[in-house]
């Protein structure tokens, strides 16, 4: 496991192809950042899909209609609570992870992407929250489409201080 300096601010990802630790960024976006962390503290994240996995873009998830049903409504769910952009001059670079949104500025919810690559396009446009600091091979590694024909999941998000 990486060297984790901030307990409280680092999330431990164990999806169905590996672990992933990712470092909270509350200096950019302390509203997302408090939010995934309740979000994760409940449970929310264990058992959704990544939906949307764009080789060499990004992979998707968040998404609680992706734990059953039809996967013509994954990527139309979420929490119940929008947030209020904090947008940064952080770059999407890969590792990145990102609050997806609708057009609406202010519609990020509970679902979030990571970045494969660069993606200098959504630069000061999406809410950047996290980054990948072990276990990129295992975002890599993710099955890839829209949505993919047999999804990767998130098994369990905890915040490491609570492991």
């Amino acid at each position: 496991m990486a060297d984790i300096k901030d307990t409280e601010n680092t999330l431990v990802m164990e999806t169905s192809k590996g672990a992933v630790t990712i470092e909270l960024r509350p200096d950019l976006a302390p509203g997302h950042v408090t939010r995934i962390k309740e979000l994760a503290r409940q449970g929310f994240y264990d058992g959704v899909k990544f939906h949307r996995v764009i080789d060499g873009f990004m992979a998707q998830t968040g998404d609680p209609n992706s734990k059953a049903g039809s996967s013509s409504s994954w990527g139309t769910g979420g929490s119940g609570k929008k947030l209020k952009a904090e947008f940064s001059p952080e770059k999407h670079v890969r590792g990145t992870v990102s609050m997806a949104r609708s057009n609406d500025p202010n519609s990020g919810d509970s679902q979030f992407f990571i970045c494969f690559d660069e993606a200098p396009h959504l630069n000061k446009q999406y809410t950047v929250w996290g980054q990948v600091i072990e276990g990129m091979e295992t975002i890599d590694a993710i099955a890839k489409g829209e949505p993919p024909k047999s999804p990767d999941a998130i098994v369990k998000m905890r915040v490491a201080a609570d492991a």
